[in-house]
């Protein structure tokens, strides 16, 4: 089986079995469509039996068969159809895949131009150039037959930058028009993961209804991104919807490639394998712990740029901690693998996480990458990086934590608006995007090399909300933002070593050393962080308010005197 995602609800297949449909699930796919007519080959697995697997499996199948070379606009309409009618995300399949992304191309192409179409499926390995005849008329038809709504700020992503963002206009335009196009249903507080993993909070303490965050007077749009066009001011969605705008908010977050890791999909969750980056395997994570009396535990940190880069070594300390407090930490062998080669990025906080690491006995394995996870046998395996030299190592476990590799989304990847890593290409000051004007981008899915934390959108939100009216009023750009991004470190139940610093390492303290000195563990960062950043969030960021995170309003355009 070749999964070849096109869009970010949307993939193609050559011709599956039944027994790939328990992985097509487990991949996270809510439907599957066949556009095999039965009988085209002697071995060829009947729709039936995909059906069956399908319902079995908690999937919809839908069977929308078309003969090569008979793709007509009944046959196009039905497959659109299908599509809206279906839980996403679908995987559609035929003999090879082609027929599958050739329906979708031209069932798309009323609402996604022939280059977006293109470059998407071109992408993931399907040449449909010859289609785009078909796909500029089925495109010049809606063009003329659809006006998008405009919006002065349309808001790409409802996550925290997002609605952050929102709030932040709102607060200095009331009357602004303004729209979130997000898919998900749930906001959730991911800084709260890591206390859930160690037993301190309920995970549904991290989460409430999307409905319930979105800022009064913004509309929310329902949807899935699937393509930006700058030079119309337009964004289209996968349902078929176009909108427009003044300035446009790119905050739409990162994709963990849990897929990256071989075998590691379908241990997570049990065989001793978590993560509290996900939200319903935070509290497996402490049921492990609670359960761990003796053996080896595994933490695993991968290449950068990841979300939270001190998350990985939190759930070692909090559940050493635990251990510790416990009376087993002497039966238990602690090891932190972590794919680069130093304990934290800023070194003024490393002495202070170096005298943890001593007491719980862990051992630090630098430039080992976990590359493939055996859930039953319970080992793991590692690229080792010695100078030019990789090798394979396995490590047996008990336990094991996985933070995954992550990456840009598809659909920005595939966009104008990416750079080359596939991240949204702003300017670090102003996040403003390099090539268009009146786009900014923040949050986990922009080229800015700060750490990618709440933290950090908490600053970069009222940045982009002052600039955004700038370009609104045809103004310069005033405000800039320092790459401030804060890592609160638990490292043991009551205490954390609150990181705070901006680009370069450059330390920015937010209290002064007789209330929190970051570099030493304090009760009063542990205080700061189960009491004072969930309300921050919920009640400051989203409503407009700016604890500690008014913008720097001294940018001059360079040149400026």
């Amino acid at each position: 089986m070749e999964i070849k995602q096109i869009a970010p609800s949307f993939a193609a297949s050559p011709q599956i079995k039944p027994d790939d449909v328990a992985r097509i699930a487990e991949a996270g796919y809510r439907t599957i469509i066949c556009n095999r007519p039965d009988g085209e080959a002697d071995d060829q697995t009947s729709a039936a039996e995909i059906a069956t697997a399908a319902r079995e499996a908690g999937l919809e199948f839908r069977f929308v068969p078309i003969k090569p070379g008979m793709i007509s606009d009944e046959i196009i309409q039905s497959f659109d159809d299908a599509l809206k009618g279906c839980k996403g995300p679908v995987l559609a399949y035929c003999r090879t895949g082609t027929r599958s992304s050739t329906l979708w191309a031209l069932a798309r192409a009323k609402m996604l131009s022939p280059d977006a179409i293109l470059t998407a499926t071109a992408q993931a390995g399907y040449d449909l150039s010859g289609l785009r005849p078909r796909m500029e008329e089925r495109f010049g038809e809606s063009i003329q037959t659809a006006t998008p709504e405009k919006y002065d700020v349309l808001i790409v992503g409802g996550g925290a930058g997002g609605v952050a963002t929102a709030a932040s206009i709102l607060k200095r335009r009331p009357q602004a028009k303004i729209a979130i196009i997000e898919p998900r249903e749930e906001h959730y507080y991911q800084p709260g993961w890591t206390l859930v993993g160690a037993g301190v909070f309920t995970k549904g303490q991290t989460m409430r209804r999307m409905v319930d965050v979105i800022p009064d007077g913004v509309q929310l749009i329902r949807g899935a991104v699937s393509a930006f066009d700058p030079a119309r001011n337009e964004v289209s969605l996968e349902n078929g919807a176009r909108y427009g705008y003044e300035v446009l908010v790119v905050c739409p977050g990162l994709r963990l490639a849990w897929e990256a890791i071989e075998g590691l999909p379908a241990t997570l969750g049990k065989n001793g394998v978590t993560s509290n980056y996900r939200f319903d395997l935070a509290p497996y994570t402490y049921e492990l712990v609670q359960a761990t009396r003796k053996g080896k535990a595994i933490f695993t940190q991968p290449p950068m740029p990841i979300k939270c880069a001190g998350a990985p070594q939190k759930a070692m300390y909090l559940s050493a901690d635990y251990w510790l407090r416990t009376g087993v930490l002497k039966d238990i062998d602690i090891e932190f693998c972590n794919a680069g080669g130093v304990l934290f990025g800023v070194p003024d906080y490393v002495p202070a996480l170096m005298e943890y690491v001593q007491k719980y006995d862990a051992t630090l394995s630098f430039f080992h990458n976990l590359v493939k996870v055996d859930g039953n046998a319970k080992v793991a395996t590692f690229e080792v990086t010695d100078g030019d030299t990789k090798t394979l190592v396995e490590k047996e476990f008990d336990m094991m934590h996985v933070c995954p590799p992550q990456t840009g989304l598809d659909f920005i990847k595939a966009s104008p608006l990416a750079d080359a890593a596939g991240w949204v290409d702003v300017d670090q000051a102003t996040l403003q995007h390099k090539k268009f004007a009146n786009i900014f981008g923040l949050g986990d899915g922009c080229s800015t090399p700060n750490a990618k934390t709440a933290a950090a959108v908490r600053k970069q939100a009222p940045v982009v909300a002052v600039n955004a009216l700038a370009v609104l009023d045809g103004k310069d750009l005033v405000a800039q933002y320092d790459g401030y991004g804060s890592c609160p470190l638990t490292v043991e139940r009551g205490k954390i070593v609150l990181a705070e610093f901006g680009y370069g390492g450059k330390l920015l303290p937010s209290f002064p050393q007789w209330l929190i000195d970051g570099k030493k563990p304090t009760r009063a960062a542990w205080f700061l962080k189960e009491r004072m950043l969930p309300p921050m969030y919920w009640q400051g960021m989203f409503k407009g308010r700016e604890y500690l995170a008014e913008p720097d309003m001294t940018f001059k355009k360079i040149g400026s005197e």
